[in-house]
């Protein structure tokens, strides 16, 4: 409950999430979800545990466990009707679903609250977001707002690709962050009603910052969300953790 409860405040009405701490467990995937191959034994327990908290997650929903393989460019594949988000690093995973009846897209992440390596940020956000962050830098300065920024990144575009079939690159979307609120406001470009339907959320819990972005299946804009082959020049979200040496 401890683990869990923390994702589950950022996540929509309806959303179920799970999450544990401590260090990954030796665990080996279902038939039917196998790792990408060639990956590390550390990471096949990786794959497998937070694939445990998926199916937890599911069950809570009423839904019976099932393979969760890895789909195009690793994102995970949901039983039909459901949409979700996985996410771990050092010593957490977490996962979260919802009916796709009341929410179109959902992503999560989590990293660790520490300051991002340097020459890191200049590599994600826009000029503006570096004013955006120095000022929230003033206001509370207990906040990595680096490391913030590149987890509500990375949250953006899980909810992204299942819905548009696109990549993205950091400097696609634009965020800011609203005093005073575990909110943020989402703006991709070119994509101004998809943009606006994004609900985003942070928080900072045991070592963590955690951000989750969700879109409603009510405010989904009719057109212009479609799934398309993903463009050559934009990178995928399960490719930018391991691009900067980051967890997913």
């Amino acid at each position: 409950m401890r683990a869990r409860r923390h994702i589950e405040l950022l996540l929509p009405q309806g959303a179920a999430g799970e999450a544990e701490f401590g260090p990954v467990p030796p665990g080996v995937p279902l038939a039917g979800e196998a790792p990408p191959a060639g990956v590390v034994p550390e990471r096949v327990h990786e794959f497998a545990a937070v694939r445990h908290c998926a199916r937890r997650a599911l069950a809570r929903l009423g839904h019976p466990p099932v393979p969760l393989p890895a789909g195009e460019r690793g994102a995970p594949v949901w039983p039909t009707g459901i949409v979700g988000s996985m996410t771990h690093c050092r010593g957490y995973r977490a996962a979260a679903v919802a009916r796709s009846t009341g929410t179109a897209a959902l992503g999560i992440d989590a990293e660790p609250a520490t300051p991002l390596d340097d020459g890191v940020l200049g590599l994600i956000c826009t000029t503006a977001e570096l004013r955006h962050l120095a000022a929230l830098a003033r206001s509370e300065p207990a906040v990595p707002w680096d490391r913030m920024l590149f987890s509500a990144k990375e949250a953006v575009y899980k909810a992204w690709f299942p819905l548009t079939g696109r990549g993205l690159e950091f400097r696609d979307a634009q965020l800011s962050f609203l005093p005073g609120s575990d909110r943020f406001v989402v703006r991709v470009h070119g994509a101004p009603e998809l943009s606006a339907a994004m609900h985003g959320r942070w928080t900072v819990a045991h070592g963590l910052v955690l951000t989750s972005v969700a879109v409603p299946a009510r405010s989904l804009p009719a057109a212009g969300t479609g799934r398309h082959a993903a463009n050559a020049e934009g990178r995928h979200p399960w490719e930018w953790g391991a691009a900067l040496g980051q967890d997913g």
